[in-house]
């Protein structure tokens, strides 16, 4: 699928402001959720509407017409009797679902939904005795937290599902899922002919898929990617151990980040499309940056990729994403990295997750588990983003004697990346507002350049 030209993602503060208000109302209603959001700034730095799946409105008339002139539209979903479900297809905002309950003004909260990684790693946590709905890692499962006066908060896991009832999948159902898990997990990773190893994780995803169906097989193979960048990414430890105090995991990401060689870029982009990723806006610099990257998307994971690779100003305008790339002799900062680390759907991992936090909360409490930011390189009211200080990796020695004979890197250089390494991954801090669901291409391009391994100026 070639990417679209004509995506300008807008602001929508005022869709933002209809669900953030009904989140208050629902919170002040609540008061166990009253502590539970405390508890998210305090331990996790992050805000309620970060975990929100959806949230429950009492049905009608009138909140029906007020989330059309908002810009929400019909979602066909399988959902309950009584239920009709609302997305906005230009934001990142929760579901709304507008259920018919007699004797309840209509728009009245009466359930927010959060996403868990394990409903009952969170139960544990919290001491509480729940019931789950769903059988184990069943493509969704629901269990209540805290019910009071007809008000619940409702934990909901996902699993390459876009529905909201509950599934009962047959008894083999958890030993085919979890094998999948192990398969992907364990695949190998580290080629001598990285083209080659690319092409047999391509044919694992298609078995993948052939044996989970697309969205599953996607959701099992992103929990083991994040899982594998986490590993040897300190930044990402301490926020997922910070976010388990709470039983939460790591389902507040807002995207994930793939380096690319230009040799395997088509391949990258093939295994994405396997796993249901459909192309979405494209980011280039040309002669700025040599650089560019093509946005995805999977629909129903609500999963967001950046597959990033070096570009030369001619290649801007075609359809990179499925165009296979001449060789070329020069490294930009994309290809260094992976002439250094390997490729990201290899052995390097994820160049980065970025994770919905409050902005400014998160800079300060990760600071006092020394874990530093970089200087912003998006700053506006509607979009915050910062990397926290690289990794720095160790460079395989036949890797730097690779660029050297090929005259990609000089003598020094090799010396200095064998000496000091590399800056390898990040994690990201991003905090979005308006209902925005875009990236800035410009302040996008500057991080690109400030990552660069010869520089990694600016931070």
């Amino acid at each position: 699928m070639s990417q679209r030209e004509d995506i300008r993602w807008l602001c929508h503060p005022e869709a933002e402001n209809y669900v953030a208000g009904h989140l208050e109302q629902f919170v002040a209603s609540l008061a166990p959720a009253q502590n539970f959001v405390a508890d998210l700034w305090d331990q996790t730095s992050t805000r309620l509407i970060d975990w929100v799946d959806h949230l429950i409105l009492a049905g009608g008339d009138r909140p029906q017409a007020d989330l059309r002139a908002l810009g929400f539209e019909l979602e066909e979903v399988e959902a309950g009797k009584q239920d009709t479900v609302f997305h906005h297809p230009g934001t990142m905002l929760p579901r709304i679902v507008l259920r018919r309950q007699t004797g309840a003004e209509p728009a009245t909260p009466l359930a927010v939904a959060i996403q868990v990684e394990d409903i009952s790693f969170f139960l544990m946590t919290h001491h509480l005795p729940a019931a789950i709905e769903g059988s184990m890692v069943s493509p969704y499962r629901r269990a209540t937290a805290w019910r009071q006066d007809g008000r619940e908060l409702l934990l909901v896991e996902r699993r390459g599902h876009g529905g909201f009832v509950p599934t009962t999948m047959s008894p083999e159902y958890p030993a085919r899922y979890l094998e999948g898990f192990e398969r992907w997990a364990v695949r190998p990773r580290l080629f001598d002919d990285e083209l080659a190893g690319m092409q047999s994780t391509l044919e694992l995803a298609q078995s993948l898929v052939s044996d989970l169906g697309t969205d599953t097989a996607a959701w099992v193979a992103f929990a083991a990617e994040r899982a594998h960048w986490q590993r040897r990414n300190r930044a990402g430890k301490v926020q997922k151990a910070r976010q388990d105090t709470l039983g939460l995991g790591w389902a507040n990401h807002d995207h994930h980040t793939f380096r690319s060689s230009r040799a395997t870029f088509p391949l990258l982009i093939q295994i994405l499309e396997t796993f249901g990723f459909h192309s979405r806006e494209r980011f280039y610099a040309g002669a700025e940056a040599g650089w560019g990257a093509q946005v995805m998307e999977q629909p129903v994971c609500r999963f967001a990729v950046f597959a990033d690779v070096d570009l030369s100003p001619g290649e801007v305008k075609g359809d990179f994403a499925h165009r296979p790339l001449a060789p070329r002799q020069e490294l930009g900062t994309v290809g260094l990295w992976c002439a250094l680390h390997g490729e990201s759907m290899l052995g390097a991992g994820l160049h980065h997750l970025a994770s919905r936090l409050s902005f400014d909360q998160a800079t300060t409490d990760l600071a006092d588990w020394d874990v530093a930011m970089m200087r912003p390189f998006s700053d506006f009211p509607y979009l915050r983003q910062a990397f926290t200080r690289g990794e720095r990796w160790q460079v395989a020695p036949d890797r730097l004697d690779r660029l050297v004979a090929a005259e990609q890197i000089e003598a020094e250089e090799r010396g200095r990346f064998a000496e000091e390494g590399a800056i390898g991954s990040h994690l990201e801090n991003i905090q979005r507002a308006e209902g925005f669901k875009g990236f800035n291409q410009q302040t996008v391009s500057d991080i690109i350049r400030r990552t660069d391994p010869r520089g990694e100026i600016g931070a």
